[in-house]
């Protein structure tokens, strides 16, 4: 494995808020993606996600609350827990969640 710079590899991402698979740590899958100001709709997982703001910010609506993501924020998101990104997001969100799990609710 070669070493990846991430904010570089989500600004060549063509689409925002399309993920691109960094690479797989057990049963866990690293994701990057780039956000832009639009919302994304509520979702759930069967397990917890975890949130990590490289760059920008990230605006998150979890089980109806506000929960702002300032760069180099993890926040990790119940398994089971509904949550939207709020208008507003920007930058750069590495996503680590398990690979199996990651069906009609993932980003990929």
């Amino acid at each position: 494995m070669t070493t990846i710079n991430v904010n570089d590899t989500a600004a060549a991402l063509q689409r925002e808020w399309n993920s691109l698979v960094l690479g797989h740590v057990g049963p866990a899958c690293i994701k990057v993606l780039r956000m832009n100001e639009l919302p994304v709709e509520e979702e759930t997982h069967d397990a917890p996600e975890a949130l990590l703001v490289l760059e920008g910010r990230l605006e998150l609506d979890v089980a109806g609350e506000p929960v702002p993501v300032e760069a180099g924020g993890l926040y990790v998101i119940p398994a089971g827990t509904p949550h939207a990104v709020r208008p507003g997001s920007h930058g750069t969100l590495v996503i680590v969640e398990l690979d199996d799990l990651a069906g009609p609710g993932s980003r990929q």
